[in-house]
């Protein structure tokens, strides 16, 4: 009995060494493949928390910069926030923060680049349409309005629809084109909710085209209330 079982085992041990000479070193590249994988998301994890960490503390010296009132010193650490940090949300907020200054002090060129590099460079859609927002009010002030209308075509994130439409109203206003602007203002007052006060500053520009949108546009609840959905549900 014992004899049987030594070549029951002798012969398990061979298939094992077939197997695994015939699918050892396939396991062992999955596993380093597995085990690698692993290390590399916990590697990057800290790699991005240590990049996080110290874009925090690199936008702490472009707020010192900015309130300082020292361009050089400014330019130098926005530079170095972009050159070392320039796929953060730290270094967006930066580039809007030093664009803000820029212009305050009336260096208008410096402010646009700051504007542009957000503009073009953020991964986040948020940053980019406030940047671009922001240009737009840039150019419309040095009454580069083409450049302004290009800045607020294309997609936008569904929350700045109706500040798109009424910096475009702003900017046919400028040229001059009082019915396109109307239509842009118009969109704007219905986009934004009757709670928001910048609301009421879109009815302030209606009104000075002779428009009164609080008589001649229905408000959001008034819409919803006509909708054929609401209708049906009245009924029921």
């Amino acid at each position: 009995m014992a004899k049987h079982l030594d070549v029951e085992e002798q012969e398990q041990l061979d298939e094992l060494k077939h197997f695994w000479k015939q699918y050892g070193d396939l396991i062992t590249w999955t596993l380093i493949a597995i085990f690698g994988s692993f290390a590399a998301w916990n590697g990057y994890q800290y790699w991005q928390r240590n990049q996080q960490a110290q874009a925090a503390v690199m936008y702490d010296e472009v707020e010192r910069a900015a309130a300082s009132g020292e361009p050089a010193r400014l330019d130098r650490a926005l530079a170095d926030m972009k050159d070392k940090f320039g796929g953060t949300a730290f270094a967006q907020q930066a580039g809007l923060l030093a664009a803000k200054t820029y212009y305050d002090k009336g260096n208008v060129d410096a402010a646009k680049s700051s504007l542009s590099w957000v503009a073009g460079k953020s991964a986040d859609e948020g940053y980019q349409a406030l940047a671009k927002l922001r240009l737009a009010g840039v150019l419309l002030d040095a009454r580069a309005f083409d450049e302004a209308l290009q800045q607020l075509s294309g997609s936008f994130p569904k929350d700045f629809a109706a500040l798109v439409a009424d910096r475009r109203g702003d900017v046919l206003s400028a040229q001059g084109k009082k019915s396109e602007a109307r239509t842009e203002y118009e969109k704007a007052y219905k986009g934004m909710d009757e709670r928001t006060e910048y609301r009421r500053l879109v009815e302030v520009k209606l009104n000075a085209l002779g428009v009164n949108p609080s008589a001649s546009l229905p408000s959001p609840a008034a819409a919803a209330a006509g909708s054929p959905a609401s209708a049906t549900e009245v009924k029921q």
